[in-house]
């Protein structure tokens, strides 16, 4: 791929070093100007370094990182990322994660398998939910929202105000300190009742 060589750099806090993490990516062919940086936590969405990065990124170039930690708040974060860089036709690099470089048949197998193991994940995550609601409902239990009563203070009060012309629907949920989407069911639910 040919291309600029773009380097994106994280450390977490003051106490840590960022130049560890830019001396290696410089050796790597990064230069100063095209190095972008993070001093925040990676459990943070909001990144200005590394949006920054990206914006920056263009087909052809490759995106170069330190370690996979430094770049995605999570597996399923990072291979997000990586598939967006591989939709704008950017390569991606990592230094200490040996054969990690979408950029060669080989690192892009190895990426998939990742992205593989992560839609695994969340396939187990999905089954073990459907059986835990499953087992809740063969003991009797229903999820969802409680059923609420025409008799419910709030219902009967939603019905009153929403008479009053003079009252404005914010008002009434700020009053009755509910959205608006439960201002309307409340006015449904007393008339249908009503009925």
């Amino acid at each position: 791929m040919e291309g600029r060589l773009i380097g994106y750099a994280r450390i977490s806090t003051s106490a840590q070093e960022l130049n560890l993490q830019l001396d290696a990516l410089k050796q790597e062919g990064c230069k100063k100007q095209h190095i972008f940086t993070d001093q925040i936590s990676g459990a943070k969405a909001d990144r200005p370094g590394l949006a920054e990065c990206m914006k920056e990124l263009k087909k052809g170039d490759t995106l170069i990182i330190w370690r996979l930690d430094r770049l995605g708040r999570s597996l399923r974060n990072l291979i997000d990322i990586v598939e967006q860089l591989q939709k704008r036709g950017v390569g991606f690099r990592s230094i200490n994660d040996g054969g990690i470089d979408t950029t060669t048949a080989s690192g892009e197998m190895i990426f998939n398998i990742f992205g593989t193991l992560a839609q695994f994940e969340r396939r187990l995550i999905q089954e073990r939910t459907q059986a835990g609601l499953t087992a809740a409902r063969a003991r009797g239990r229903k999820g969802g929202r409680p059923k609420i009563s025409k008799d419910d203070p709030k219902v009967q009060m939603a019905k009153k105000m929403s008479k009053n012309m003079s009252i404005s629907i914010g008002e009434i949920c700020s009053t009755l300190k509910i959205s608006r989407a439960s201002y309307y069911r409340f006015l449904k639910i007393g008339e249908n009742n009503s009925n």
